[in-house]
């Protein structure tokens, strides 16, 4: 057995070293790893000492340990563990934890405020509740709000060929990290020394077609006594995958159960007054050769006849973007003395990014007008076809990203002490630049022809032809009719922290470890809208409204570590943040106390209990009041009390305007959260680990979607949900809700009962409570000639989940609620398999159960598979086959009766079995 490699003691740095080796996943590499140990325990199995194990500092913590395992469960993924279980980027790894229990709207999400990010929200609370660090330092966040409502950190953007591991602590820390770390902490760490170099090649697809990728990266590094340089390229590029390239979803007919969806509507004429379409009769022949054919004279038994199609959704729906980036990184640290380093990295990166999320399409101006030649109010409609257009391409979203950071310090040794330090300023900017095509104001005049006068009441008044209507567009004619309109985001952030580590007295049973911190730092973000919105220059819309805000932000911290007897250590944290933003003051002071007793050598009991906190999202405080619509919408009340099933309404598909506003008075939401466990490691072969979270919120700040409030209302005015459980439409929840609808009065001559507009403004909400249990084991294995082996299990399950909106509310049981898309449960198994030069890895991802679309019951679990396998050539060279969904698994159906695409989108992809061929190079 080789001795454990002594690893170099570094002054103080957030994060500079691993805690937790035992849980390697590529713990084969490392299957002669020393157990968990006392640096004066330790000894190798032939009675010969080892190499001491150094004191690393861990995320989590600041104060050094030389144990591997602390009172708080980290995880830790490397950037092998990156390559050989078939994930696509950091991205994915992180999504793949099984801590990692909430759904997301990503950037491969479609109809999404950020569709060109990628965030994780772990246990459930939301992707803004976990802090996100690149070696320790915060980010600059994502420039436009996540939902159009918090502020969440990119994932998108990491190099993965500059990763060296990632730590997950999943868990409140405030009382080390301040707010944000609320569900938990993730830590990028990237390479700070590298020999050589490294050229890797990637390229690959999809086996259904779409998503065609390749990838450069190159790493290269310098060291000598004095010096530590390390740089890296990664270049990529990859297609898009498209709706219809998926023959599952390309079709409403590919719907999994009960009747066929209604087709989608291509153009119709419908009487505003009883709400019936007018039948276009053999008008739809000449839309026929739209949609790749599909367009033909449809029919709604309740509403009469309209032209439809049955592949037009998925036309214009790009679920995986188009995206091209660049990113680089470089650090250098200079070694003046043995006792002090001078130190300064910078992360440059650049994004081209297109999507699609639907057709371009119209409506006639204020939803209807009055036609002079048949004397009715009239609706007139007309979704456009790719072949309309050129191509769908025409009609993409496109997003140009530039990002920065930067931090330079120095750290060493206060004086002869023993006492260690950093001092570091750190900076960084995202800049994000949108661009969108939208019909110019001729629009109507080009369906309508002239505006001939108005009524009474405000209606235009027009003598439209209805061969206009039906007539198809030419590639010149949308070119002619559209333009588009840009908004210029940027967020930004800066820090300056010095941080000092040591040790205070001995006790009998040893040294009492202590670490502080002093940080100020400011952050701020800025949303530039086109000038040209709400000006008369484009069709249907309002005039965008700049926002922009700034907050400052100051913190004291400090930790202490105390050896009670050889066997238990306590260690206890506390921090003051203070926040300065809007003219006020917002201050919060947390704490945390952990124990760790290890009655043998092989177990270790473990318990945390911390506060933790979090400052109102800057969005949520800075918005100027917002206008905007909501595509694709369902009124629920209207649907239920008609009898008809949500996909077959005539109340969805509706786009249905919202107000938003930010509220500078909101209060800091206020967390608590314990958590204890067991560690069992009897040999170097084998380890198990259970432990048990418990995090609540009070005080959460919440915006609540369009949808989810007028699902609410309906269970309001209904006096229950669509899956049963009861709902007191006098309860203060209730009655909020209802206040956010404003609808037409139920008399009103035209479109009763319409939704006008919901109210979407933030508040403080009570409070939200997750309790569950986290399972990690590993067990390494030597076959002989038959090679080495290795597995890896990590499971969790979700025990408790509630949420309540106000104090005097009932609680929702989120875990088993039919309304709310977060597993409960989740497995993430792998197998390694080493022989000679070759290398494999198989890994499985089982998902729990989901609600269904219309929230009448639950889709099974998911279970899919990834794997690789790797030949090293020579010392310098090896390739590589990348498989990700090796089964080609379609993502688990919707056998509801829920609308297109017929798969919980925010949970699963439809990319099917994708494959990498890989080749790497490294140069001494």
């Amino acid at each position: 057995m080789h001795a454990t490699p002594r690893l170099r003691r570094r002054p103080l740095t957030v994060f500079v070293a691993l805690a937790l080796p035992a849980f390697f996943a590529s713990a084969v590499a490392q299957a002669q790893t020393a157990k968990e140990r006392t640096p004066t325990q330790a000894a190798s199995d032939n009675g010969q000492p080892a190499t001491l194990l150094d004191q690393v500092v861990v995320t989590g913590s600041r104060i050094p340990r030389a144990t591997l395992e602390g009172p708080s469960p980290v995880t830790v993924i490397t950037k092998q563990d990156i390559d050989a279980q078939g994930y696509r980027s950091a991205f994915d790894a992180i999504s793949a934890l099984t801590q990692n229990t909430g759904s997301v709207q990503g950037e491969d999400f479609g109809n999404t405020f950020t569709p060109a990010a990628n965030t994780i929200n772990l246990r459930g609370f939301g992707p803004n509740h976990t802090l996100v660090l690149v070696n320790g330092r915060r980010l600059a966040d994502y420039p436009l709000a996540y939902e159009g409502s918090v502020n969440v950190v990119n994932l998108a953007n990491i190099p993965s060929a500059l990763i060296k591991r990632i730590e997950v602590l999943a868990g409140g820390a405030s009382a080390v990290y301040g707010s944000d770390a609320v569900a938990g902490v993730v830590n990028i760490i990237l390479q700070d020394k590298f020999d050589g170099t490294d050229i890797n090649l990637r390229v690959g697809g999809t086996e259904a077609g779409g998503g065609q990728n390749q990838r450069l990266q190159v790493v290269s590094g310098y060291s000598n006594d004095r010096i530590d340089a390390v740089y890296g390229l990664e270049l990529s590029h990859r297609e898009a995958i498209w709706g219809d390239q998926r023959d599952f979803m390309d079709s409403l007919l590919d719907k999994p159960a009960g009747d066929p969806l209604p087709p989608t509507q291509v153009g119709f004429r419908r009487n505003a007054r009883t709400n019936g379409y007018i039948d276009p009769g053999a008008n739809c022949d000449n839309l026929g050769g739209l949609y790749h054919g599909s367009t033909f004279r449809a029919n709604n038994p309740r509403q009469g006849w309209y032209c439809g199609s049955n592949e037009a959704s998925p036309a214009f729906w790009t679920v995986q973007t188009q995206k091209k980036n660049a990113d680089a990184y470089g650090s250098l640290t200079w070694h003046v003395s043995d006792r002090t380093d001078v130190f300064a990295d910078l992360q440059l990166g650049i994004s081209s990014i297109e999507n699609n999320t639907r057709a371009p399409s119209w409506t006639s101006d204020n939803n209807y007008f009055l036609n002079q030649a048949t004397g009715l109010n009239e609706i007139w409609y007309r979704r456009i076809a790719p072949e309309e257009i050129g191509s769908a391409h025409a009609n993409n979203n496109r997003f140009l990203e530039r990002s920065w950071s930067f931090s330079a310090g120095v750290r060493g040794s206060l004086g002869e002490s023993d006492w260690d330090y950093e001092l570091a300023y750190n900076r960084g900017r995202y800049q994000n630049l949108t661009k969108r095509r939208q019909f110019l104001s001729g629009i109507n005049e080009f369906y309508l022809g002239p505006r001939l006068g108005t009524t009474a009441s405000g209606i235009g008044i027009y003598n439209p032809d209805p061969a206009r209507l039906y007539t198809p567009l030419t590639p010149a004619d949308y070119q002619r009719l559209t333009g588009f309109y840009e908004s210029d985001n940027a967020a930004w952030i800066q820090n300056l922290s010095f941080t000092v580590n040591g040790e205070l007295f001995d006790l009998p049973a040893g040294p009492v470890g202590f670490a502080g911190v002093i940080e100020a730092g400011n952050q701020g973000y800025r949303n530039l809208p086109d000038p040209r919105l709400g000006d008369g220059t484009f069709w249907n819309t309002t005039a965008g409204v700049s926002a922009s805000g700034e907050r400052d932000r100051y913190a004291i911290g400090a930790e202490i570590s105390v050896p009670i007897f050889s066997t238990l250590t306590a260690s206890a944290a506390a921090r003051y943040d203070d926040f300065r933003f809007a003219g006020r003051k917002s201050g919060k002071a947390t704490w945390n106390v952990g124990l760790e007793f290890r009655p043998i050598e092989s177990l270790l009991l473990r318990a945390t209990t911390a506060t933790s906190f979090r400052a109102p999202d800057m969005n949520y405080i800075f918005a100027a009041q917002t206008r905007g619509y909501n595509p694709g919408m369902t009124d629920y009340w209207r649907c239920r009390t008609a009898g008809q099933d949500f996909d077959d309404c005539d109340y969805s598909g509706l786009s249905i305007d919202y107000t938003s506003a930010g509220n500078p008075n909101l209060k800091p939401e206020n967390g608590k959260s314990y958590g204890f466990g067991i560690v069992w490691s009897p040999s170097d072969h084998f380890d198990v680990s259970v432990d048990y979270y418990s995090i609540r919120l009070d005080d959460q700040v919440t915006n609540l979607s369009s949808s989810r409030i007028l699902r609410e209302e309906a269970d309001c005015r209904l006096g229950q949900t669509i899956g049963g459980e009861p709902r007191d439409i006098n309860s203060p929840n209730c009655r909020d809700v209802l206040s956010r609808v404003i609808r037409n009065p139920s008399d009103a001559p035209v479109q009763p009962d319409q939704v006008r507009r919901v109210l979407i403004n933030a508040i403080n909400a009570a409070s939200e409570r997750t309790d569950g249990i986290d399972l990690k084991s590993n067990f390494r294995w030597s076959a002989g000639r038959f090679g080495d082996f290795n597995t890896r299990v990590g499971y969790t399950l979700v025990l408790k989940h509630d949420y309540q909106q106000f104090s005097d509310d009932p609680k929702i049981d989120v875990r088993n609620s039919l309304d709310y898309t977060d597993w409960r449960s989740k497995v993430n198994a792998s197998l390694g398999w080493n022989i000679g030069r070759w290398n494999s890895n198989l890994t499985a991802l089982r998902y729990g159960s989901l609600p269904n679309g219309d929230g009448s019951g639950r889709i099974a679990p998911y279970t899919r598979y990834n794997g690789s396998v790797s030949y090293r050539l020579s010392e310098q060279a090896s390739v590589s086959l990348i498989v990700n969904n090796l089964r080609d698994s379609r993502p688990p159906a919707d056998r509801s009766g829920g609308g297109w695409p017929f798969y919980p989108v925010g949970n699963y992809d439809p990319y099917g079995r994708q494959f990498w061929l890989e080749a790497n190079y490294k140069f001494n």
